[in-house]
């Protein structure tokens, strides 16, 4: 009696754990970036269990890969060493690389129905712009951004300037920058380490020109409005001594501003959570300030689907993915970091709703897409921006002047692009 009941315990066990392994048939491997400050595998832990919570024939892998870079170049060698690797969020600029290379699936072709339709056309259509190219859409917006201008409330009224009026335009940001610079403090700072590229398009932008064109074939370094938005940037710091000369380091601007080393910074709107934690002072968040025109790129991360994905892999991606950027989701992921709802859904929700009313600086990012642009994003665009950030650097720590810099990275990128065009 005793060993039927040893046999019968036995089966019941390789019946349940039979059922729990059929159950948890499908397995994905997400690569994902931590980029931007703050605990965010906590959030994406929490996002991913809740998935699992309710989806538990699918086990997800979550694998933090340090920055974007750094997740492109992990995702892809594990493809090429035959590991398995379903999706990953990775830059939404690698877009072209990605076709190119033949590495990820059109969102298009795994469509199903009006409700996925619905769902596609859901997300803002400023950050679509860099997940679409030839006729097709090739990633999901996420861990998307644009940059906004941070700025110390306190040392605005030490000033005696209005706390409530941040500079719009360029003048204004000099005049501004002026008052707020003393022996301890500049009165702004703009990274030029990490994401030159990105901050400098803004101010193309702001001077009333775009950096590429719109089907990655074609670039502007050399116009004469890029050459003077470059010289802006370089004033700054040599003729108004409002910023630091040389570089200014991405990765360590949001601890200079919190400990009051900047009046002003520009950064991504991903940093807004943490500074909102740490700052122990008042403080604002704005739109960009303008010159032709105000203006920022997008930026951040998609969600890409690896080619060489099984159809049931595919299918639990796509499950995922919905999950992650559903309304209430993504409504939890900005509330969690300060980037933004990808979709109007997202803002519509009352926990957002209830968040930006008592925050409205959360609502900043979304805002400015008024006046976005898709970000900076070329065939071989890991090599064109490579010679843009070059050119940059060079202009701002006096090796080259602006012109040479900029020339010769133009020079590059028709040589780079040209088998494309």
């Amino acid at each position: 009696m005793k060993f039927s009941k040893l046999m019968s315990c036995a089966f019941a066990g390789a019946f349940t754990l039979a059922s729990q392994s059929a159950m948890a048939a499908t397995e994905l491997n997400m690569y994902y970036p931590i980029a931007v400050g703050g605990a965010l595998t906590k959030v994406v832990d929490g996002i991913v269990d809740d998935f699992e919570a309710q989806n538990p024939d699918i086990k997800v892998n979550a694998i933090y890969s340090g920055n974007y870079d750094d997740t492109r170049v992990r995702a892809l060698s594990a493809l090429n060493s035959g590991e398995p690797a379903q999706l990953a969020v990775m830059f939404s600029i690698d877009v072209y690389d990605l076709i190119e290379q033949d590495l990820i699936s059109p969102f298009d072709d795994l469509m199903q129905g009006d409700a996925d339709k619905a769902w596609l056309a859901g997300f803002y259509p400023a950050l679509m712009e860099n997940g679409q190219a030839e006729g097709k859409t090739w990633g999901i917006p996420f861990q998307r951004s644009t940059i906004v201008a941070y700025y110390n409330k306190d040392m605005f009224r030490a000033a005696g300037l209005d706390p409530e009026k941040p500079p719009t335009t360029w003048d204004e940001l000099v005049e501004v920058s002026k008052k707020l610079t003393n022996d301890d403090t500049y009165g702004i700072m703009i990274p030029s380490t990490g994401y030159p590229y990105w901050m400098f398009q803004a101010l193309a932008i702001q001077n009333g020109k775009k950096l590429m064109s719109d089907d990655g074939l074609t670039t502007y370094f050399d116009d004469p409005a890029v050459i003077e938005t470059l010289n802006f940037w370089k004033s700054l710091s040599q003729e108004h001594g409002v910023m630091p000369t040389g570089t200014v380091e991405w990765g360590t601007l949001r601890q200079a501003f919190l400990e009051g080393n900047t009046a002003m910074m520009w950064h991504s709107t991903g940093n807004l959570t943490a500074v909102k934690k740490a700052a122990k002072f008042d403080f604002g968040v704005a739109m960009l300030p303008g010159n032709v025109r105000l203006g920022s790129p997008t930026g951040g991360g998609n969600f890409y689907i690896f080619k060489d994905t099984s159809d049931e892999e595919k299918a639990a991606a796509m499950k995922l993915i919905k999950f992650m950027t559903s309304p209430e989701q993504a409504a939890r992921w900005s509330i969690a970091t300060g980037y933004m709802g990808v979709s109007k859904g997202a803002y519509e929700t009352e926990a957002l709703q209830e968040y930006t009313a008592a925050f409205p600086p959360a609502l900043v990012a979304r805002n400015q897409l008024e006046h976005a642009v898709a970000e900076f994003s070329t065939y071989e665009t890991a090599r064109v921006r490579e010679g843009l950030n070059n050119a940059i650097q060079f202009a701002l720590t006096d090796q080259k002047t602006p012109e040479a810099a900029l020339e010769e990275a133009q020079k590059s990128a028709k040589r780079l692009l040209r088998d494309y065009q």
